[in-house]
């Protein structure tokens, strides 16, 4: 079967502890055309000076320091300019691939449809030494996970552990990249993916995430985060995107559950403007 080249683009941010493991993970995979671009987004502990130790012993590899901190979305549309892979995996440098992640994913995208872009599937999640805390799937069963045209259902809720994603580069090409004005990349590129291509879903551990309080998830819902100020952002482009009522209702469920966690902040700006748009 055709090998076609998958580009891993890691983001490094003050991974310094972790940041070889993620390596390694991409190093270690059972697929053979693999290429790594390692970016360091400014970090401020010794991760540009772990990444520069093993680097002349990676094959395949590029790394860019980036000499300002750009964010998230900012710095991977900076690895995916150089990246000339058919298939995209986005990894933090804090979670770790496992050896036949990549080999799954192309073998889920050569047997689906044309019109896949995604393909998922379970992660173990561990904290910070590495121990387990269980499995994405332990809260979200195989059997509730929805493929194919998901679009409603990610307006709807909350069940894609984004991680575990691997991507056509197609796909970035028709959005244009994660889109720069947000906080986090993760809710915006599902709502926008989903509305133009399908998803598959693998449901096997080919991931293991690790869950920090340092994370951007972690701050999430906290009064003043740019994180909800860019969720709010995200509702309004769903809203134009919409077609269907089906659609309509999955959003106005979406937008009571963020307006519930704006008045638990005690944010009435942003609750506000979350009841604006639910009575449009």
């Amino acid at each position: 079967m055709n090998k076609p080249l998958v580009s891993v683009i890691c983001l490094c941010f003050n991974h310094s502890k972790f940041v070889e493991e993620a390596i390694r993970s991409v190093q270690d995979q059972t697929y053979p055309n693999v290429e790594l671009i390692i970016l360091d987004d400014h970090s401020e502990d010794q991760s540009v000076e772990v990444i520069q130790r093993i680097l002349p012993r990676l094959t395949n590899a590029k790394f860019i320091p980036i000499q300002n901190n750009l964010g998230n979305c900012r710095a991977f549309n900076k690895g995916l300019e150089v990246a000339s892979g058919e298939f995209i995996i986005d990894l933090s440098a804090d979670d770790v691939l496992l050896p036949e992640r990549i080999e799954e994913g192309v073998t889920a995208f050569q047997n689906a449809s044309v019109d896949a872009g995604v393909n998922f599937c379970d992660a173990e999640l561990i904290n910070a030494e590495g121990k387990s805390l269980g499995r994405h799937s332990d809260r979200f069963p195989h059997n509730s996970i929805p493929q194919g045209d998901i679009y409603a259902a990610i307006l709807r809720k909350y069940f894609i552990n984004s991680p575990t994603m691997m991507m056509k580069r197609m796909v970035f090409d028709r959005l244009g990249g994660y889109d720069e004005s947000l906080a986090y990349e993760d809710f915006d590129f599902l709502v926008r993916s989903s509305r133009q291509f399908k998803f598959i879903y693998t449901p096997e551990v080919l991931l293991k995430r690790r869950i920090l309080s340092t994370s951007l998830g972690s701050h999430q819902y906290k009064r003043g985060s740019r994180q909800l100020e860019s969720t709010f952002k995200i509702c309004e482009k769903a809203f134009l995107l919409n077609r269907t009522d089906e659609e309509y209702s999955a959003l106005k469920m979406r937008i009571r559950y963020e307006l519930r966690q704006a008045l638990l902040l005690g944010d009435i700006k942003l609750a506000l403007n979350y009841f604006r748009l639910l009575l449009r």
